[in-house]
């Protein structure tokens, strides 16, 4: 059957994830294959002191990725895009968005970016014996019971950005099991009862009489709920109506869900990372870990097993700012390259450079980074004045600086908790050039890492293919990815080398270090 025909007779899924820097609508058939994608690109801003997204840039993006992606479907195979099979949605994980009854924003979108709950996360870490981690829903919210905000007298409910799309489309406030884990600490597939208690106390302490069931969403694993896009759904993703209403839209999942089934590592002992604007490593653990640790996170795989997390915030972005810098010289110097071969050059031409950067310091901190205590972001360079410099290895050490924080949470991982990987599957933008920083992760994490053929698609397609399993419930999500989705699935491994290994880990002793200077210029 051609690709058209599978198109008329709705045998595709859509998956729609909001990224940091980009909103995707990836469009697959029933084989899993991406055939057709859109995107809209934005920018947080920071606004009164938080990270931010507006409603109407939420809105406007949501409407353009899929108009695009609609374009692209017409382009491609001549056929109109009126509906799929399943649908969902995606959005980085954590965050705080609240609301009244009558479904108004009582304040601008809280992203996890925002590293201002510092004092609600150390405190509720305490009263749970968990790690509440800064960029958490309930630490917003509890920061915000802190802090006396006026906007709690009103609060009817809050959501995660998935949550909230998906409530837009289809007026149910729910959340699949992994977004939710990342809002409040989850057992047994949904929100830990005594923890609960233990927070409903705390907070009637404070004079408040939250419910969390009346808050907060309800959670369901991957494949168990019954939503549907409603036609006030469907014309806000599509404005000209030809899109039909009652399609099944599968629970929303947060990044790190999605991650997870885009790389095939929702089994015990697989592990990922998705690295763009910001990174993060997931393994799927064999049995609760022995500490809480506030550089680790306890979260779930999209069906509910438990999952050790570490986050760093910071990743692509700086990285992505020079190569804008040496795009701006090329345009200077009258040379025609395009984004994407400066990517190449850039990249390739750091794996020439010594393995340990030798004299040169690296951070990537656009905004605060907890991982390592670094409350501001500013991001820097600097070097010791005796160290040689050049392109290569001033950007093997840029490569190396998104990485690092990563190899700092996970390092406590391994060595404290004994945990370990077979092997780790990597997507995200970082990894569109074959070989570089898969090999650097590799080598920083001292574990095989692949890199699938999907990789560039990433949450989107991880997203499309939850909603795929959306009619594959039958089976376990494990099942159906290991069977159905990844049985012939294309993927490179690259091992890591003694010499990589020693470099990435002198490179480390240095980082550390310089960590002092870093954080006292972020006072600045």
């Amino acid at each position: 059957m051609s690709i058209a025909d599978k198109i008329r007779q709705k045998k595709t899924y859509l998956g729609i994830e909001f990224g940091s820097t980009r909103i995707k609508a990836v469009l697959i058939d029933d084989e899993f294959n991406p055939i057709a994608s859109g995107a809209y690109s934005w920018e947080n801003k920071l606004e009164e002191g938080y990270w931010t997204y507006s409603l109407d840039e939420i809105h406007k993006g949501l409407k353009g990725c899929y108009a695009e992606l609609k374009n692209d479907v017409k382009n491609k195979y001549g056929v109109t895009l009126t509906g799929f099979k399943a649908m969902g949605i995606s959005a980085m994980i954590h965050g705080y968005m609240a609301f009244d009854r009558d479904g108004n924003l009582l304040v601008p979108f809280r992203t996890w970016r925002n590293t201002t709950t510092e004092k609600a996360a150390d405190e509720l870490s305490e009263r749970f014996e968990f790690n509440i981690p800064q960029r958490w829903t309930v630490a917003h919210l509890y920061q915000a019971i802190l802090d006396n905000e006026p906007h709690l007298q009103k609060l009817d409910c809050v959501m995660t950005l998935a949550e909230y799309i998906t409530f837009l489309l289809t007026g149910e406030k729910i959340a699949g099991v992994g977004e939710a884990s990342g809002m409040f600490p989850v057992r047994d597939c949904d929100f830990d009862k005594d923890m609960v208690a233990c927070f409903e106390e705390l907070v009637s302490e404070k004079g408040y009489d939250f419910k969390m069931s009346n808050v907060f969403p309800s959670v369901k694993k991957a494949g168990k709920t019954t939503a549907k896009l409603t036609k006030n759904g469907a014309l806000l993703l599509d404005e000209t109506g030809e899109l039909e209403s009652g399609i099944p839209v599968c629970a929303p999942e947060g990044d790190a869900g999605t991650g997870m089934v885009a790389t095939n590592s929702v089994k015990v002992g697989t592990g990922n990372v998705s690295a763009g604007t910001s990174i993060f490593a997931m393994l799927v653990l064999e049995k609760p870990l022995e500490n809480y640790y506030k550089e680790i996170d306890i979260v779930t795989t999209p069906d509910g097993l438990p999952v050790a997390m570490v986050h760093c915030n910071n990743c692509c972005g700086e990285l992505d700012a020079w190569v804008n810098l040496f795009e701006d010289f090329c345009r200077l110097a009258g040379v025609k390259l395009s984004k994407s071969e400066l990517y190449q050059l850039l990249y390739k031409t750091s794996l020439d450079a010594k393995s340990d950067c030798a004299g040169i310091y690296a951070y990537n901190f656009i905004s605060g980074e907890p991982v390592v205590q670094a409350d501001n972001g500013k991001p820097m360079y600097f070097r010791e004045a005796d160290t040689k410099l050049d392109v290569a290895t001033f950007f093997r050490a840029e490569l190396y600086s998104a990485l690092a924080s990563l190899k700092i949470g996970m390092d406590m991982l391994f060595e404290k908790e004994n945990v370990k990987a077979q092997l780790f599957s990597a997507h995200g933008g970082l990894f569109k050039v074959e070989g570089v920083a898969q090999q650097y992760l590799a080598d920083g994490l001292a574990s095989p890492v692949a890199v699938m053929k999907t990789a560039g698609e990433g949450g989107a397609w991880g997203m499309a293919v939850l909603a795929a399993y959306h009619d594959n419930s039958d089976m376990t999500l494990c099942d159906f990815l290991q069977e159905k989705v990844f049985s012939d699935m294309e993927s490179k491994v690259l091992s890591p080398t003694k010499d990589g290994i020693d470099g990435f880990n002198a490179f480390i002793c240095r980082y550390k270090k310089g960590l002092a200077v870093v954080k006292t210029a972020g006072e600045i």
